[in-house]
């Protein structure tokens, strides 16, 4: 008893040690400061590092918008769950491991500085870490959380194409019923926000938002109030056994996907092995403007014991689709596409607003220990109008109908560094969905996964987003092999190849089975605190129909696709920094002539602290739309693009930030694409008659 009362003795001075030391080599500057400042992330740059070349089937807004909560949210180190923590994509399971040990061993975190006390945290890894992590030491009452929010803000913003387009013009397109295709609104586009929030205690907020061409109209009886998107939620967390309740809008990650997918995800990327698993974290408010892919209505996750709890939901929402087929065999109406655009701008796109009641309901029960978790997931959906794709051999096999059953089970589990993850999930068609990996810290240079997962061409899971090549969970079956190694600390590689196989007929794909693989090569190197370098190459291999321009015989056959990157970021100074980028790609059918295409972009920044300005010049040119070019671009706060570029032009744009106080932003930002070789851009209602397209954009934001 004496000598184990003398071993906690000597932990906790070796404790206070550790923070004393953590103090002086990375937090100096905060020495006579009263409170750790969190700081400040640029999530444009994190993206635009993470997911340098583009990825078909991943929404970008969701990724950025998931990064911001992660930072407007940040984790208590004293009370995160270990899946809470793994979802920053920021630790290895060895220091995962470190982490909890450390925690459990020695009690509660008494300063964030300790964490360089942490066996295996280095100090490129704290500083990664830090914006996304605190600790809370306030009462537990809640109203007096509930006057001292963390984040209060509105944010206003409106933008504006300066050409014409040509949907607002007297030669707007008529449709084949003759009706003139006209934009019912204004060119203006608008945006605001609303969040008053605690984090992991509670959040209220709203998000509306009209885009171009969209009418501001109050119709009830048409579902119409004001704006033509409008998001809300309210939440309440940890609150006795009721850990997580949401009214309004919300999305469910459960499990690695095949059911419910939401959160920070990166499928395949610069992360080559990280990313791979997606953690359990429930439910979460959705405060993106992405219409569709979430949830309305109330979740509610309840504490059944210390170890064990349930998620219950319903959902009740109005989705738009295409209702111009009818059944042969019923001689019902039936849908043919559910709309995902969110646009409601032209008479052809109004007639298929808000037709359709969409409800789901269904259940998670979760058991969690050190060890790992298991958890079973239930998904009932049910459409007031039948779904059947349009008549094509590669929808024989799609789903048809109204209503939907979706059960499944999942888990992980961890063995020293090793962490054991899957899911499997069958529909009511009978189709099966499975994702089984693992995650390895082989030692402190080296760390890799392996992933398989298999879906039926005839499983159907409307809200999964599970690891694929395809941008849905169906008629797939791949294994990713990835790894990471440290060279040095200063130079790090990493490395991942993915093969895939599609049993059944896909889009532009009129043969069965077909075969692709792609893999990924990068290095970084962080010579200093002031350069960072990283290389990429990517090489992808799959079947597709031949191009009609290059054969009028219809066949299948194999393309090549070859991307490099080439980026370098130079921080002169606290006010000064730059990034060059050099980036090229070929693509090419078996036999055929192959097409180029590159880019070249030049960015700076200069920060002034109440003052900030940023400008991007690039130029790219491309043989055809297949060697086109994606880069990320800065925007203002909550806002985020990747465009394709093709053809041959320049896009240019500055961004300016002006802080006017503690609590008062504003944001401008002007961007222009000039294509000297085309005399009109873009088609249809969109069409401009000119060779450039200009765009402005303003942006207010208050904290109260």
């Amino acid at each position: 008893m004496k000598s184990f009362i003398y071993n906690k003795l000597i932990a906790r001075h070796l404790k206070t040690i550790g923070v004393c030391l953590a103090f002086i080599p990375i937090f100096i500057k905060d020495l006579y400061s009263q409170e750790f400042r969190r700081p400040e992330i640029d999530p444009h740059s994190m993206v635009q590092n993470l997911l340098p070349i583009e990825s078909d089937h991943l929404n970008y807004n969701e990724v950025y918008e998931n990064l911001i909560q992660l930072y407007t949210s940040p984790l208590d180190l004293n009370s995160c769950t270990r899946e809470a923590l793994s979802a920053t994509y920021l630790l290895n399971e060895r220091q995962l491991n470190s982490f909890f040990s450390y925690r459990e061993q020695l009690g509660k975190f008494l300063s964030i500085y300790e964490l360089q006390a942490i066996p295996d945290f280095d100090v490129p890894t704290i500083y990664k870490i830090l914006p996304f992590v605190t600790i809370s030491s306030e009462t537990n009452e809640f109203w007096k959380k509930l006057t001292n929010p963390t984040d209060h803000y509105l944010l206003i913003r409106t933008e504006r194409l300066i050409e014409q387009k040509r949907g607002f013009t007297d030669k707007a397109p008529v449709s084949r019923n003759g009706t003139v295709q006209r934009f019912e609104g204004s060119p203006l586009q608008w945006y605001a926000r609303y969040r008053y929030s605690k984090s992991r205690n509670f959040s209220v907020g709203f998000t509306v938002e009209k885009d171009e061409g969209e009418a501001f109209r109050w119709t009830p009886s048409q579902y119409r109030y004001g704006p033509d998107f409008i998001s809300f939620h309210t939440q309440i967390q940890n609150r006795g056994r009721i850990k997580n309740l949401v009214l309004g809008d919300y999305q469910l990650q459960v499990g690695q996907g095949l059911i419910f997918a939401a959160g920070f995800s990166l499928g395949k990327g610069m992360e080559t092995v990280y990313s791979l698993r997606r953690p359990t974290t429930g439910a979460r408010p959705y405060s993106s403007v992405t219409e569709s892919g979430f949830f309305r209505g109330i979740s509610l996750t309840t504490a059944l014991g210390k170890q064990l709890q349930l998620t219950t939901f319903y959902s009740g929402l109005r989705r738009s689709g295409s209702i111009n087929m009818t059944d042969d065999l019923t001689g019902e109406k039936v849908v043919s596409t559910l709309q995902t655009d969110g646009l409601h701008r032209i008479p052809n796109e109004l007639s298929t607003r808000a037709n359709i009641i969409e409800q789901n309901m269904g259940a998670h029960i979760l058991y969690q220990s050190s060890r790992g978790q298991v958890g079973g997931t239930l998904l009932y959906s049910h459409f007031s109008v039948p779904l059947q794709r349009a008549e094509a051999l590669r929808n024989e096999h799609e789903f048809k109908g109204k209503t939907n059953l979706l059960t499944g089970i999942h888990g992980t589990y961890l063995w020293r560094n090793y962490n054991l993850f899957g899911e499997m999930a069958r529909s009511q068609s009978g189709g099966v969905g499975a994702v089984a990996g693992l995650l390895a810290s082989i030692n402190k240079r080296w760390d890799a996964t392996v992933l398989f997962r298999h879906y039926d061409k005839n499983f159907h899971s409307f809200y999964a987003n599970a690891f694929g090549e395809s941008s849905r969970n169906n008629n797939e079956t791949g294994l990713y092999l990835g790894a990471k190694y440290t060279i040095h600390k200063k130079i790090k590689a990493g490395a991942y190849i993915d093969g895939y196989r599609f049993p059944w007929y896909r889009y532009l794909v009129d043969k069965k089975p077909t075969y692709g693989y792609d893999l990924l090569a990068q290095t970084t190197w962080t010579p200093t605190k002031k350069w960072a370098f990283y290389a990429i190459y990517r090489h992808e291999q799959r079947e597709r129909n031949i191009a009609s321009k290059l054969s009028k015989q219809k066949f299948v056959t194999s393309t090549f696709r070859h991307n490099l990157i080439l980026n370098l970021e130079y921080t002169a100074n606290r006010i000064l920094s730059f990034r060059t980028r050099i980036q090229g790609s070929t693509f090419a059918y078996k036999t055929y002539k192959t097409d180029k295409g590159w880019m070249i972009l030049q960015e700076i920044n200069a920060d002034f602290g109440k003052f900030s300005a940023f400008l991007r010049v690039s130029a790219f040119n491309t043989d055809s739309y297949d060697a086109r070019q994606y880069a990320v671009e800065r925007d203002v706060l909550y806002a985020i693009s990747m465009p394709a570029y093709s053809e041959r032009g320049f896009r240019n744009f500055i961004l300016l930030r002006f802080a006017l106080d503690s609590s008062f932003d504003i944001w401008l930002r002007f961007a222009r694409t000039d294509m000297p070789d085309r005399e009109k851009l873009s088609s249809y209602v969109d069409e401009i008659y000119a060779s450039h397209r200009s765009e402005l954009k303003l942006q207010l934001r208050y904290r109260f």
